[in-house]
């Protein structure tokens, strides 16, 4: 049951991540992509969040399995991250890619421990 559960909530993140990045994208006026920012930062803090959470107050795998494994790995998508950064750079567009790069890691890292202390972990 926790294999369908968290098979259904993978998808469910798939759908999020679609209309979040739709949406950011839709407004975004810069030149570089922040849709996929937006999606992997929050996916950081969401986790960070739910890890907290349920290793301080529940202790219990199938929820994390379910939320953290299913929804969150269906919603964050750091390959295409990746690809994007990948991409900047291989137009030319060094300094675009570097940043884009190097401001997903940090920020989506600090996005985690933000996450991991709202949740009462740390």
């Amino acid at each position: 049951m926790i294999l369908f559960l968290t098979a259904l909530a993978g998808g469910a993140g798939g759908a999020a991540r679609f209309t979040v990045d739709t949406a950011v994208n839709r407004r975004n006026k810069l030149t570089t992509p922040m849709g996929t920012q937006v999606i992997n930062v929050t996916a950081c803090f969401l986790l960070g969040l739910l890890a907290g959470y349920t290793g301080a107050h529940l202790g219990n795998d199938s929820l994390y399995s379910v939320l953290g494994v299913g929804l969150m790995g269906g919603y964050s998508t750091f390959s295409t991250a990746s690809v994007e950064s990948a991409r900047l750079l291989i137009t030319g567009r060094w300094r675009a890619g570097i940043v884009h790069a190097l401001t997903m890691v940090v920020v989506s890292y600090l996005a985690a421990i933000a996450g991991l202390f709202a949740g009462g972990l740390l």
